[in-house]
């Protein structure tokens, strides 16, 4: 049940940054595109074992799906350790999350830019992340209480 409770919490943190992250990037021009590296690590994997990748809105979909994915179970991981510091552990998935959007693009051959075009979209990265990590928590702390 524990692992169930922490997919349920992983889920509510991936769609927390999902949401937020579309709506101020429709918004702001200097927001982070998170999507972007994510569509171009999709394109390129794709295409690394010889598959078609989508195009367009299809592509954008599936970059989101697969965020989704990535991060519920990125996030499912609250439900690990001593359930007291979850809070703890919420702000440090998210804060990892959010430092590792910034500085593992260019180590794995995609373009950083759309992260670090600026000082307003590298915080912005790291506080949507850590904001998945607290709605994470909150789920994770409301899915347990007794």
């Amino acid at each position: 049940m524990r692992k169930l409770k922490g997919i349920i919490s992983g889920l509510a943190g991936a769609l927390a940054v999902n949401i937020l992250h579309e709506t101020i990037r429709r918004y702001d021009s200097k927001a982070p595109r998170i999507d972007l590296i994510g569509k171009e690590a999709l394109t390129k994997s794709l295409s690394g074992i010889g598959v078609n990748p989508p195009e367009g809105k299809n592509l954008h979909q599936a970059t989101l799906a697969g965020d989704i994915v990535s991060n519920t179970l990125y996030y499912s991981l609250i439900a690990s350790g001593d359930i007291n510091k979850k809070w703890m552990r919420g702000v440090m998935l998210g804060a990892s999350a959010g430092l590792g959007a910034l500085k593992l693009p260019k180590p794995m051959g995609l373009d950083d830019t759309p992260v670090t075009k600026n000082r307003k979209a590298e915080v912005l990265t790291v506080l949507y992340y850590t904001f998945g990590g607290l709605v994470t928590a909150a789920t994770y702390a409301l899915l347990t209480r007794k």
